[in-house]
């Protein structure tokens, strides 16, 4: 019941596909304003009041996972889920000093494609029993095999991967060919174009579709 509590690291839960996930926000601030606020410390700087905006929307999505947790945890207990704000406290060095700044970021649009995305989100279950039945992700088996196991799933890379997956750079070669390895931002340009020979057909002024 403390008005000015707050929580550091406090471990949170959170259903994705099937599967149980921990999570471990850098702190909340319990009844800030009435509300429990996620707060989130990055390292990138403010500097004259701008952060990199890629890295500001990085972090907002992260911050709503939490906030989407910490919501879920309060629904379970019987509180409302309401009292845990979309606004989230991000915290940043200011400009090349180590003093830091504080700014609310609003993760509302970033909760509803959240909520989507877990919606409609593959259980694990399901996605491994379509797998060939002799594939392996052993990283101990023999590299060849290893090889062709792991090419015989589709890869699904976007840039964003790199930073998150370990086979980021493997996912990366088998989609080279294809425009999704540009990112997302491309693709979409594109018109939903799934290679880069097709583009390049177009921007010729063929049709890659016509037969030959």
């Amino acid at each position: 019941d403390d008005p000015d509590a707050l929580f550091d690291h406090p471990l949170l839960g959170l259903d994705v596909a099937g599967q149980r996930v921990h999570l471990e926000p850098d702190l909340v601030a319990a009844r800030l304003a009435g509300r429990f606020h996620v707060v989130e410390i990055k390292s990138f700087p403010v500097i004259d009041g701008q952060a990199d905006p890629g890295k500001v929307a990085a972090a907002a999505i992260q911050s709503a996972v939490y906030v989407l947790a910490l919501r879920e945890l309060l629904a379970a207990e019987g509180h409302d889920a309401a009292l845990v704000s979309s606004d989230v406290v991000l915290v940043c060095p200011r400009d090349f000093a180590n003093r830091p700044v504080a700014s609310l970021v609003d993760v509302r649009k970033q909760l509803l494609v959240l909520r989507r995305q877990l919606d409609r989100m593959a259980r694990v279950d399901d996605l491994l029993a379509r797998l060939p039945a002799d594939f392996t992700a052993d990283p101990s088996t023999d590299p060849e095999r290893l090889r062709r196991s792991l090419a015989s799933v589709p890869a699904r890379y976007a840039p964003d991967c790199l930073a998150a997956c370990e086979l980021a750079y493997f996912c990366r070669a088998e989609t080279r060919a294809e425009t999704a390895a540009l990112g997302r931002p491309v693709r979409e340009a594109l018109g939903g174009v799934a290679t880069v020979a097709e583009v390049l057909a177009l921007a010729a002024g063929s049709d890659p579709g016509a037969p030959g």
